[in-house]
């Protein structure tokens, strides 16, 4: 049996009396400050989570991540949300689940909720959360996106980015390069490449498969493009891409010869510009299509020269080069160059053609002394490679990931 420990006094009264049974059992129940709950636990044991921002602040930076790490144990699940809907973000955990981070920028002027989980070395499970607002930017960067979601395209379609505000910098274009996200069912090289400081286009090295499908996401939210500058909004296209369409035109010979996968399918007699009015050389691709317009001279600086309704009009350039109907000039069609810089085709071709062209599809013209500038409508193969891949803000192609 022990003896009870009595502590006295200096005048010898008892002050405290303990056994020493309750004194060992006393030391061991010790939490450490840590809370280790009614299960009997201890405190040390108890994962410790940090998460940052923290809850409650204002006027997050919108590009710096979110971050959350475990101390005395592992994360097993976090959870990034926002919006009235609860929207996820996405974000990576680390293997050995010491932490985690937010994969890509969060939006300006939004509210954020992470909800960690964690698990200690005891096995005691343990939920942190934050909650934060980030800020709302001095300039708003907007942005569109071409081909339209889930359009079918020639193989010489490029992607185009188009930003409602200059990018001037080579930092904020880098930085617009990293956020873009290019996936395809086959594997292709390409590269971006800006063709001013408000538009980036992508093309693959060689023309797109047929067939390929591809995926473009352009993970602008947060992004920061320059002083006080943040994108709004992340943006994303899928489109298919259809058969290899590509159109030779001769203007020596005037023929077009049609292709259709390698395939001759049409040859047509055409007329193209006359001396002064020349055709331009190069390598264009189908911009767009119209059933009916007015061709306007007054829209080429020269008002009062023509004005007159075109059927079949297949876009080529921004300046107003078309494959369209020209029932007035049959005559020289395959024998002399009349026009004043389109493509003139009889009424049958033209329709024919129109049917048959799809955006994106190449049209190459040779034998004139005029070249197609770049930038005269989506131009992308009116570079070399070389001379593409050098228009990169990060000079390194871009390897599409798988499409899954």
């Amino acid at each position: 049996m022990r003896r009870a420990l009595v502590l006295k006094s200096r005048t010898g009264r008892a002050i405290a009396a303990i056994t020493g049974a309750a004194a060992i059992a006393a030391a061991g129940c010790s939490s450490g400050g840590g809370g280790a709950g009614g299960d009997g636990g201890k405190a040390e044991d108890a994962v410790k989570l940090a998460i940052t921002p923290a809850t409650g602040a204002q006027q997050v930076e919108p590009d710096k991540p979110v971050t959350v790490t475990a101390d005395n144990g592992r994360l097993t699940s976090v959870t990034l949300t926002y919006g009235k809907k609860n929207a996820k973000a996405e974000g990576k955990l680390a293997a050995d689940g010491s932490s985690w981070k937010s994969s890509w920028n969060l939006r300006p002027s939004t509210t954020y909720t992470v909800t960690a989980q964690g698990t200690g070395e005891g096995g005691k499970q343990t939920t942190a959360t934050s909650t934060f607002t980030t800020l709302t930017p001095q300039q708003k960067l907007e942005s569109g996106m071409s081909p339209l979601d889930g359009e079918t395209v020639g193989v010489g379609m490029p992607v185009q980015l188009l930003l409602s505000r200059p990018v001037s910098t080579k930092a904020g274009k880098v930085a617009v390069e990293k956020a873009l996200e290019v996936k395809a069912s086959r594997p292709v090289e390409g590269s971006w490449n800006w063709v001013s400081d408000k538009e980036v286009d992508f093309r693959p090295r060689e023309y797109w498969p047929s067939g390929q499908k591809v995926k473009v996401v352009a993970h602008l939210a947060g992004l920061k493009a320059g002083e006080g500058m943040y994108g709004m909004k992340d943006r994303s296209v899928s489109f298919t891409v259809g058969p290899q369409h590509v159109t030779t035109i001769d203007a020596k010979k005037h023929r077009a010869t049609v292709t259709d996968g390698g395939r001759t399918v049409r040859t047509m007699k055409v007329s193209l510009g006359k001396p002064g009015h020349e055709s331009y050389s190069g390598t264009m691709i189908v911009q767009e299509k119209a059933g009916r317009i007015v061709m306007d001279s007054a829209t080429t600086g020269n008002p009062g020269e023509y004005r007159i309704k075109t059927n079949w009009n297949v876009r080529l350039t921004y300046s107003g080069t078309f494959v369209h109907s020209a029932p007035w000039s049959t005559d020289s069609q395959g024998n002399d160059n009349v026009s004043h810089g389109c493509v003139n085709a009889s009424p049958s071709d033209a329709k024919w053609f129109y049917d048959f062209a799809q955006r994106g599809d190449i049209v190459k013209v040779t034998g004139t002394s005029r070249q197609l500038q770049f930038g005269n409508g989506p131009t992308p193969w009116a570079k070399s490679w070389q001379d593409w891949l050098a228009g990169a803000a990060t000079g390194k192609p871009v390897t599409a990931a798988p499409l899954r």
